[in-house]
């Protein structure tokens, strides 16, 4: 796990500094100068940020669902742990998706905010793991928390791909990717990437994942720690 250490924060600082740093002209010269995208401007390094976070959300939600199953199949509390610790992780990286969203609909759209359809299936899924840490904090028995959760897990975990990737591909709004306002079958905004923007927006996917994998395993640990101080106070 050091080693995952190390790269996820070696790979997530370099993603930061060159989706910063690295200049966007209209006419690059070299990998160390982007190409300018019509109709994102300065605005598509967020790009290197904002999808890579949204996948990991995605990532953390089905991990999370993997060990709900997992639990319900042989009632193992390290399951139980393993669940709720990445939808946690899960529910703070779409909490991030959601931030980032808003400060690119902020300079592309005119306001954080537009109920865009991405913008409005987030927030539904924030709702709906928000509603899952409700219904752990109200449960006093482990057993009973366990099990309804894992059941809830499972439900939410089904529902996260498509309010994240479906549900904005389906119908109009703003966001790049989605129907157009007609109801027509282009993209607001449509346009690839250049090969060294493609480069390091493979490599932030790499780096959010790997970020995500470390705080993971901290939190499982602290979580069996948590979990063998309760079962021996005593």
């Amino acid at each position: 796990m050091k080693i995952v250490r190390a790269a996820a924060i070696t790979l997530v600082t370099l993603v930061l500094v060159a989706g910063i740093a690295i200049p966007m002209t209209a006419s690059p010269k070299g990998w160390l100068e982007f190409p300018t995208i019509r109709g994102l401007e300065q605005n598509a390094r967020n790009i290197f940020f904002h999808v890579p976070i949204a996948w990991t959300t995605l990532v953390a939600f089905l991990v999370s669902m993997f060990y709900a199953v997992r639990y319900l199949q042989t009632k193992r509390a390290e399951y139980d742990i393993r669940s709720v610790a990445s939808a946690s992780l899960g529910f703070m990286f779409c909490f991030l998706a959601t931030v980032t969203g808003a400060l690119w609909a902020r300079f592309n759209w005119g306001s954080f905010w537009n109920w865009d359809p991405r913008e409005t299936s987030i927030f539904i899924l924030l709702l709906i793991y928000g509603a899952y840490f409700t219904l752990r904090s109200a449960l006093e028995s482990e057993e009973t928390r366990a099990r309804l959760s894992a059941v809830y897990a499972v439900v939410a975990g089904l529902t996260a791909p498509f309010f994240l990737f479906l549900m904005p591909r389906l119908m109009g709004g703003l966001h790049p990717g989605s129907k157009d306002d007609a109801g027509g079958n282009g993209p607001v905004l449509d346009f690839k990437m250049s090969p060294n923007m493609l480069t390091l927006f493979f490599i932030g996917l790499i780096a959010f994942n790997l970020l995500y994998v470390w705080m993971l395993d901290i939190r499982v640990r602290v979580g069996m720690l948590e979990d063998y101080r309760t079962r021996h106070k005593d």
